[in-house]
């Protein structure tokens, strides 16, 4: 049975996240699980680098394309494709960050939320 958007957890969309950044050959990708953390802003950030701008624009749009292939849900708010450092797509319960490896090391938002339990995907 196919799932609706209603349906769709933060675990699936995190899962969605995730597939739609190895598509495009993401790496360093990270899942923070936000869930237990008091007054956290979601379930999880998904962190991921990009080498190039274009690559950058391309994981954002795979992901886009990964969820709403699977639960027709678009992202609430999207931020970042003008500048092409630093893309940020939220699902809500679930945030997907595409960074610049050079930003991703200057804002370093792992480090952010030390206490957040961090499963780190390994490239394909």
């Amino acid at each position: 049975m196919k799932e609706t958007k209603a349906e769709a957890n933060s675990d699936i969309l995190a899962e969605l996240v995730v597939k739609g950044m190895q598509e495009k050959k993401a790496s360093n990708i990270v899942v923070l699980n936000l869930k237990s953390l008091k007054n956290a802003v979601s379930d999880y950030f998904v962190i991921a680098s990009a080498s190039s701008d274009s690559q950058l624009d391309a994981i954002a749009s795979s992901i886009e394309e990964e969820i709403f292939k699977a639960v027709r849900q678009n992202p609430w708010q999207s931020e970042g494709r003008t500048n092409k450092e630093w893309v940020l797509l939220d699902y809500v319960d679930v945030v997907a960050h595409v960074f610049l490896k050079d930003k991703r090391e200057f804002y370093a938002l792992e480090e952010l939320w030390g206490d957040a339990g961090i499963k780190r995907i390994e490239d394909a």
